[in-house]
């Protein structure tokens, strides 16, 4: 693997899975999703364009920060985020988040317009049940054998991590904290964002279904835009594929259009 590029006070909270390169001109933050880490996008930066600087978002609670407190609460959690990011805001950047990690990316958005801090130039949500349709969130409230249900239903999560005691000891407090924070988030207060939106949907999906996702275009009042991939919750490679692909030509036309 290649050295993370330290930036910022709070490395803990960001990683880079690619050699630093100063040539960089956006970066594109990635929120994992309920119970994920930063792995999850450790594949992502020669997928996308070279001057395009992935920063996945590393929540407390999960690998290299196993013996911190997950957060329980939505404000708290993008409160600490929006510190951390005080030394990442020197690029224009865009924001993409996961399931659980879209309903933080918006937190914070609102966090930074809020404290007068420059804005995404461009948001990407997948799997995320629009949170205007205020639905309620499975798991967080529930006994350890509906969690496990749930989280097989959902999948994403590896097999070994359901055969061990020891795992499911360590990961489901986790996943329980960070079904939390959007379980019991209230509604947006204040207007939309003044960015750019795209949502992703699994063709498949039958937690976060097209249906549920579509309502994204209210948390925007730029333009919006929804894409249907091939898949369930976490899609298929070749949804994924098109997933990334797309971000990639957004992403050219903001950098081409605004910068």
């Amino acid at each position: 693997m290649a050295a993370q590029s330290p930036r910022g006070p709070q490395t803990k909270w960001f990683r880079r899975f690619g050699p630093a390169d100063e040539s960089r001109a956006l970066r594109l933050f990635c929120f994992h999703y309920a119970g994920g880490s930063a792995a999850s996008f450790r594949d992502w930066q020669p997928l996308l364009p070279p001057y395009v600087e992935v920063v996945a978002v590393q929540l407390p609670g999960r690998e290299n920060r196993l013996a911190e407190q997950p957060f329980q609460d939505m404000r708290p959690l993008a409160e600490a985020i929006v510190d951390a990011m005080a030394g990442e805001l020197d690029l224009p950047y865009a924001f993409f988040g996961f399931s659980m990690g879209a309903r933080v990316a918006l937190a914070v958005s609102h966090l930074l317009r809020e404290r007068g801090l420059p804005q995404p130039m461009q948001m990407f949500s997948a799997s995320s049940c629009s949170p205007f349709l205020g639905l309620p969130v499975r798991g967080w409230n529930e006994s350890d054998e509906l969690l496990i249900a749930y989280l097989r239903e959902l999948g994403g999560t590896a097999p070994e991590i359901f055969d061990s005691e020891d795992f499911l000891e360590m990961f489901l407090p986790t996943v329980r904290a960070d079904l939390t924070v959007i379980g019991t988030c209230p509604p947006r207060s204040g207007p939309p964002l003044a960015v750019p939106l795209r949502a992703f949907a699994g063709a498949d999906d039958t937690q976060a279904p097209p249906e549920h996702i579509r309502d994204w275009y209210r948390e925007t009042s730029a333009t919006f835009n929804f894409t249907i991939l091939s898949g369930g919750h976490f899609f298929d490679p070749a949804g994924t594929t098109k997933m990334i692909d797309q971000i990639a030509s957004d992403l050219e036309f903001t950098v081409r259009n605004h910068m």
